[in-house]
């Protein structure tokens, strides 16, 4: 298991410092309106971490790292996620089935009601391979671009490695560098007043004595946790053992009684090896074992 980061060395790549620094709405907030530049973008719920959604209790569930709704109604749901996965255009497939499957009530009958939703990715590494800051994925027609498909669904995956200055707002290229290192001198440095707001409360959880008590337990519960399964896995690998030692001394037993009725009917019926494994009716495949035990 790794090494325990002291809290100030945590950057918003940790789950944990971006889960707490989320939980402050008007950070979720802030984050949001550098992301999809909206200036007007008001969050009208506390964010929500670690919400879990699940359809069947034998399918697969999911819990979203940040869960929230804007005075519109559109929902948000803003993932981090620190190591490189090749599944996360299919896993935001997933969330986007699961998120849509709780938003409308029973017995409604226009589906028109449906909310617009944005699945939101930031990765410390480049998924698409175009050097790109922000890639936004909305379903438009393959024959014809212009033609969108208006659904309401979003799905945009942040790099925090991008190259395209140009191309999106200094606001965004500085959040996320500041994402990768959670460095003070650049939300310092930077115009954007948003990204300064969230530097501020990551200085205050970095500084809360309740925070770092509630971090050590997080870490704890992740040993014990993992404690736990290894205990299960030795456990099961114990009976593993046992099911194979008694499976091995039932063929040995079934070995030993084949051996002993080969060599009676060899002696009082006069049958060679061959006849005696045929008249067993042992499968011919395992007949060579046989021969090669001495004494036979």
């Amino acid at each position: 298991m790794k090494q325990l980061k002291p809290l100030k060395d945590l950057t918003l790549l940790d789950k944990f410092l971006f889960d707490e620094t989320m939980d402050h709405p008007e950070a979720h907030e802030a984050l949001l309106q550098i992301i999809l530049g909206q200036d007007d973008l008001t969050l009208m719920t506390p964010s929500q971490t670690e919400k879990e959604f699940r359809t069947m209790p034998w399918l697969r569930s999911i819990r979203v790292d940040v869960y929230a709704l804007d005075q519109k109604g559109t929902v948000y749901d803003t993932e981090m996620q620190a190591e490189y996965r090749t599944d996360l255009a299919k896993r935001s497939r997933y969330y986007q089935g699961l998120i849509d499957s709780s938003l409308l009530a029973p017995g409604t009958i226009s589906f028109n009601k449906l909310n617009n939703t944005y699945i939101i990715m930031i990765t410390p590494y480049d998924l698409f391979g175009e050097s790109k800051y922000c890639y936004t994925f909305a379903p438009c027609c393959r024959e014809d671009k212009r033609i969108e498909l208006q659904d309401g669904a979003v799905r945009i995956f942040l790099n925090t490695k991008g190259t395209n200055d140009d191309e999106v707002s200094q606001e965004l290229i500085d959040f996320l560098r500041y994402v990768e290192t959670t460095d003070e001198k650049i939300a310092e440095n930077s115009e954007s007043e948003r990204l300064k707001q969230i530097h501020a409360c990551v200085s205050r959880i970095k500084a809360s004595e309740e925070a770092g008590v509630k971090y050590m337990q997080k870490w704890e519960e992740k040993i014990i946790e993992r404690e736990k399964a290894l205990a299960e896995g030795r456990q099961e690998g114990r009976e593993e053992g046992r099911q194979e030692g008694r499976e091995e001394g039932r063929r040995e037993e079934r070995t030993e009684m084949i051996i002993s009725s080969m060599r009676k009917l060899m002696e009082k019926m006069n049958m060679t090896a061959e006849e005696a494994l045929d008249f067993l009716e042992v499968p011919k495949e395992e007949w060579e074992k046989y021969f090669s035990i001495r004494n036979v």
